[in-house]
């Protein structure tokens, strides 16, 4: 993969979580998922059909289905925060992303579906998430596919940085198509 495609792919970078989370990082963190969806429904309301129907880059899914992926994605992962507080180191159901970007209403639906979704499921994702001791930020959910434990902060700052790589990957295309 060259600096290009790795650029267009990863326009901030991977997601790396620091060794030490503190509360600073948390409250940052979910700042920005408070201001996310504001932030996507400005940056998406005026594109056009054919920019919705646009890859946001080469091999790369369509604005459309990006956007329909982050409500399918933050759905999943308001679930997981859930059963990491409501029970005892559960193993997690993955889903297949791509496969779910293939599904009809992801390369149908208007966007205001996923939209509406998005702001209402961060609503009551910051809502949770400022409710939480010290002791909740620690526990944890099992993922299948690494068999890897995640804590509730770690994934509160995965799905801050996951806010910002797929707002970067649609701010990334519109600069570079004006």
């Amino acid at each position: 993969m060259n600096d290009t495609t790795e650029t267009l792919k990863y326009p901030i970078g991977k997601f790396k979580s620091p060794k030490i989370i503190g509360s600073n990082d948390i409250a940052e963190a979910i700042l920005i998922l408070e201001e996310f969806p504001r932030r996507l429904i400005h940056l998406v309301e005026d594109l056009t059909s054919e920019q919705l129907e646009s890859s946001y880059r080469p091999g790369g899914w369509t604005i459309r289905q990006l956007i329909h992926h982050i409500a399918d994605s933050h759905h999943h992962s308001y679930t997981r925060f859930k059963w990491a507080l409501a029970e005892d180191g559960p193993l997690i159901k993955a889903y297949q992303e791509k496969e779910w970007s293939n599904l009809f209403d992801a390369n149908t639906a208007p966007i205001i579906l996923s939209l509406n979704y998005i702001s209402a499921l961060h609503a009551k994702l910051v809502y949770l998430l400022r409710g939480l001791s010290p002791k909740d930020l620690k526990k944890f959910f099992i993922h299948p596919e690494d068999n890897l434990s995640v804590t509730v902060e770690e994934n509160i700052l995965k799905y801050a940085w996951h806010s910002q790589h797929h707002y970067a990957h649609i701010e990334a295309y519109l600069k570079r198509e004006s």
